[in-house]
């Protein structure tokens, strides 16, 4: 793996020299896009919307429409804008992990520690688990300023996860969401059996992206001049009035015949 941030985790006079690395990697196959007619590649050019033409990278600038107007910028102005360089990720605060909402969860980093940081680091580590804590704070990665959480992972490495910033959670008070009405008790308390019931320990094994997979094993069909037939998708079911209590009971029988088998 490549480090993509080198640096050192600031933690209150304590450095940790780190590096960052990539914790995750895409699964979906790279398709190129062709030309119906002769599977050419296709290629993209800047072109100018008013003479057609194409435009070269250097003459390109970058603007932000303003009262019908681009105000165009330049790397001054960039620069300006772009947080103090530092290659210092400090550690602002503590706070039990449970409190910080999935929703603000962006990007997860592995975290090496460079040459006469490994004690710092371990020590790092344990303190996170024994208190049950992780470590928030700001660093500057690729020329923006970002929020971190630094945690613990399966016992002997931290993840560093990037964070969302609280004005990039949209508002929904637009959407149609029910009003906070109490449900009936005999359906909550047979919906709280029901979890129960099906409650397990989490294991991310359990769950595979087959797409991928399933389109190559098509690719390699097609290669070999078979026809596939595309699967039908069963029609979405239209809205209406349902019976809780019995699509519940249904439900927990099913589990419980399942879990008999």
């Amino acid at each position: 793996m490549k480090a993509i941030w080198n640096g050192a985790i600031g933690f209150g006079l304590v450095n940790i020299p780190v590096k960052i690395y990539s914790a995750t990697e895409t699964s979906k196959l790279d398709l190129d896009m062709l030309d119906k007619s002769d599977f050419s590649n296709i290629k993209f050019k800047r072109v100018n919307e008013s003479t057609g033409k194409e435009v070269k990278w250097e003459n390109i600038v970058k603007g932000y429409l303003m009262d019908d107007r681009y105000i165009v910028l330049d790397e001054d102005d960039y620069a300006a804008a772009s947080p103090e360089k530092t290659k210092i990720l400090s550690i602002n605060q503590f706070v039990k992990e449970v409190e910080v909402d999935s929703v603000y969860f962006e990007t997860p980093y592995y975290l090496e520690p460079q040459k006469n940081g490994e004690n710092a680091y371990r020590l790092l580590l344990k303190a996170l688990e024994e208190t049950k804590m992780v470590g928030i704070g700001t660093f500057v990665l690729r020329e923006s300023e970002t929020i971190g959480m630094i945690r613990p992972y399966n016992d002997d490495i931290l993840v560093l996860n990037r964070l969302r910033f609280d004005q990039e959670i949209r508002e929904y008070a637009d959407l149609k969401i029910p009003a906070k009405k109490s449900p009936k008790p005999a359906e909550l308390k047979m919906a709280v059996s029901l979890i129960k019931q099906l409650s397990q320990d989490f294991d991310p094994t359990m769950y595979k992206d087959t797409y991928s997979d399933e389109l190559m094993k098509i690719i390699k069909q097609k290669a070999k001049g078979k026809n596939i037939k595309a699967k039908k998708a069963e029609p979405a079911k239209e809205g209406k009035v349902i019976d809780l209590m019995a699509q519940l009971k249904a439900s927990l029988s099913n589990t419980k015949s399942k879990s008999a088998s």
